[in-house]
């Protein structure tokens, strides 16, 4: 049931399957009015879809009332145009991971939005840091890693740049925690907690399959069953996409220095071939 909310008004730039969970979750917690943005309309028309399955599926178990699914429903809005971030009291940005991109939107919102709004990066491996500095607003820019899908798992990563402030941080997490997630903080270092911690194993996996240590199925199963992780790290990294897995790991490597973070070949040879997981039917797996 969404309740009281630290900001009424939140505008999230990314309508993907993260940005449209982002949207789910924070109007179904919260009585926020959220503003979804995207430059493509076909990609807002399918967010509309997924919010609609979402609000279908809590329905179905229980989770929701089709009351509590209209109400929500009726404070998401979709939009092509930046000029509705003027009025936001947060800024979600849920873009393609690429540093020059995410600048460059946030460039333009800085103009748009009035200087209170706080900015958020939903990043989950470049520098806060340097996303805030493009904005006359380092203090109030903060990276908030929610994690897929952000409307059912539980945490979240705060990370500091260099000049956030402590109130920032301390009302983000405030809103994290309205949002029923669990708020771990991170330093603004390559990867930040989960993100570098999460890659090496997947980059490790890699190598081991490379050098014909086993199987995929048997190295994940190593982990599943051995580590009690809900899912091996290969096929996590076929869920994520082998793409970004490597992007990741050569952000890691650049920010670090540390060839202990170099991308396994086989990970760069699969992306060079198109086979990046799930999302293209094969990965270090194969799907129907």
């Amino acid at each position: 049931m969404a309740g009281s909310c630290s900001f009424p008004s939140v505008f999230i730039a990314g309508s993907g399957f993260m940005g449209s969970a982002i949207a789910f979750l924070i109007a179904s917690k919260t009585s926020a009015r959220v503003n979804v943005y995207d430059i493509s309309e076909e990609q807002l028309a399918k967010a509309v879809q997924t919010v609609e399955k979402f609000g279908k599926s809590s329905v179905d178990k229980g989770f929701l009332t089709v009351e509590q699914f209209q109400d929500l429903k009726g404070r998401i809005h979709t939009t092509s145009s930046e000029q509705l971030a003027a009025h936001s009291d947060l800024v979600i940005e849920a873009i393609a991971e690429n540093l020059e991109i995410k600048r460059d939107l946030f460039k333009r919102l800085d103009r748009i939005c009035k200087p209170e709004t706080i900015f958020a990066s939903n990043t989950s491996s470049l520098p806060i840091t340097a996303l805030a500095a493009v904005t006359k607003r380092s203090k109030q820019f903060i990276g908030m890693h929610f994690f897929s899908p952000a409307h059912i798992m539980k945490l979240v990563e705060l990370i500091s740049g260099l000049d956030t402030s402590e109130e920032t941080t301390a009302k983000v997490r405030a809103f994290g925690e309205e949002l029923g997630k669990t708020i771990i903080h991170s330093k603004d270092f390559p990867g930040f907690i989960t993100t570098r911690l999460g890659l090496v194993l997947i980059n490790e996996a890699a190598f081991a399959l490379m050098e014909g240590l086993s199987t995929a199925k048997e190295i994940d199963t190593g982990m599943t069953l051995g580590y009690n992780h809900p899912m091996g790290p290969l096929a996590l990294a076929d869920f994520i996409g082998l793409d970004i897995c490597l992007h990741i790991l050569e952000t890691l490597y650049e920010g670090f220095g540390d060839t202990k973070y170099r991308p396994c070949p086989l990970i760069r040879q699969l992306v060079t071939a198109g086979h990046l997981g799930k999302k293209t039917g094969r990965g270090f797996y194969e799907y129907n």
